[in-house]
């Protein structure tokens, strides 16, 4: 066969997943009991259904009891079917319906669980074995855009070989057997390049005149090469729709449940979009709640903004100009102009007159006025000190409607009673009495007698004169 053909031969046997019927399971699929199918839609009859094994084996010491089944339809008008699955319980097959236009037209089930039923329908001590055995090159391997050889011993083969490419859940298809050449260790065999997408699940299904599936299956899982040119929108993968078969188990204690239509064509799946309106609608009320909650949060934290204390008024002034407000005008004290000249006799007596005509005002001088924490930019002094105005105030510039309300406050000034009296000389009292030694600083020297110069004694207590030579 030409190279050129193998591409148009792979996208032909593709596009047989675009198929008008599908099919389903009518029974629970049961270790030993009879499952029937049904196909759903307009096919092509007659009707086949390939079981294929999927999965690990479930019975001890890994006994393969399971086989690749090709069921065919009874008649060429039946569109149902009812045979004995051989299948263990907790082991997975794949269901592929095909009709006389190709394999898999009808679709591929997603992996199937095989529940508890009946017993004896199989040997559980001895694995079967296929009518021959194909390989792969490299073994048991398998890359996107990239040539591998399937190649299988050619004296165990009986007819014309075919192989098929089964993605569960997905599409199948048959490949197409390019130039069959033998090879020294390897038997006869054929190259072909999967453009599967990578990652894809796949099982290769082979067969000969004995009937599909006779060669067994083996399961592969695409690996990424050097190139992915050989992948189009047609390439098969894994649909990611409902798989076909309708409704069966998917796990192996029969909790999970494919809801498959069982149709290829377009179909509404009312559990979904009602659980999508359902959780929509919830998840638009959370965050309606959540919003609303913060709006309200936001507002009450404005509502109750820190205010200062006041101790002379009771409401605030918002309409003010910044500046603080003025609750007392002081007053400066200013002297009265100096009688007499400027000088420190006049100064003096000036300071007395002032001190005495500040002495003649009353003390306790009472006096009324009005508080008001509002003022003019140009006011002058006295301006926080006056009385209640006729008219009342605008309420456009103020919290509340209502006008300030102004307090009587009383301004009492004490004047002191001039300078303190002297203090009083303390009483007169006895003089005390000191007394001192003697200084002797009054005795006189008397000039010398002339008994003194001839020699004499002087007398007592007189004063010897000490001569100059002596002195010297």
């Amino acid at each position: 066969m030409p190279p050129r053909l193998l591409p148009f031969l792979a996208a032909v046997s593709y596009a047989s997943f675009a198929s008008a019927y599908s099919f389903n399971f009518k029974t629970t699929p049961r270790q030993c009991q009879n499952l029937t199918i049904d196909i759903t839609g307009s096919g092509t009859p007659p009707y086949s259904v390939l079981i294929i094994p999927f999965g690990p084996t479930p019975l001890p010491n890994s006994i393969e009891a399971r086989r690749v089944t090709d069921v065919p339809f009874t008649n060429s008008s039946s569109t149902e079917v009812s045979f004995q699955l051989k299948f263990p319980e907790n082991s997975q097959f794949v269901a592929v319906v095909s009709d006389s236009t190709g394999f898999g037209t009808g679709g591929t089930s997603a992996a199937v669980t095989v529940l508890p039923g009946d017993d004896g329908c199989f040997d559980t001590t001895t694995s079967v074995s296929p009518a021959f055995l194909f390989h792969t090159d490299p073994d048991r391997f398998l890359v996107t855009c990239s040539p591998s050889r399937i190649w299988w011993d050619n004296s165990t083969v009986q007819g014309r070989t075919s192989f098929q490419g089964v993605i569960p859940g997905g599409q199948s298809f048959e490949i197409p057997e390019g130039t069959i050449t033998a090879q020294a260790g390897e038997g006869v065999g054929f190259n072909w390049t999967p453009s599967v997408r990578v990652g894809t699940v796949i099982l290769l299904v082979g067969g000969d005149d004995r009937g599909l599936g006779s060669a067994g299956s083996n399961q592969y899982t695409l690996q990424s090469g050097n190139s992915v040119s050989c992948l189009n929108d047609s390439s098969p993968s894994s649909t990611p729709g409902s798989p076909a078969g309708g409704s069966y188990p998917t796990s192996t204690d029969g909790s999970g449940v494919n809801t498959g239509s069982g149709s290829s064509g377009s179909h509404t799946d009312v559990g979904a979009i009602v659980g999508g309106v359902i959780g929509g609608v919830v998840g638009a009320v959370a965050l309606a709640l959540v919003l609303l909650f913060a709006i309200r949060r936001q507002r009450y934290h404005k509502g109750t903004k820190e205010r200062p204390v006041d101790l002379l008024q009771d409401q605030d002034n918002e309409g003010g100009d910044g500046r603080p407000p003025e609750y007392y005008q002081p007053e400066p004290f200013v002297l009265p102009d100096p009688t007499v000249a400027s000088t420190r006799e006049g100064s003096v007596r000036g300071g007395t007159a002032a001190y005495q005509s500040l002495a003649t005002r009353p003390s306790g001088e009472h006096r009324n006025s009005y508080l008001s924490a509002s003022s003019s930019e140009t006011g002058t002094q006295g301006q926080g000190l006056r009385p209640p105005p006729s008219t009342t105030q605008s309420s456009s510039t103020r919290k509340s409607p209502a006008p300030p309300s102004f307090r009587l406050v009383n301004i009492i000034q004490h004047d002191d009673a001039g300078p303190s009296e002297p203090p009083p000389p303390p009483p007169e009292e006895e003089p005390e009495t000191i007394e001192l030694p003697p200084a002797y600083t009054n005795i006189r020297r008397d000039t010398p007698s002339a008994s003194n110069e001839a020699g004499g004694a002087a007398p007592a207590g007189a004063t010897t004169q000490v001569p100059q030579a002596a002195q010297a």
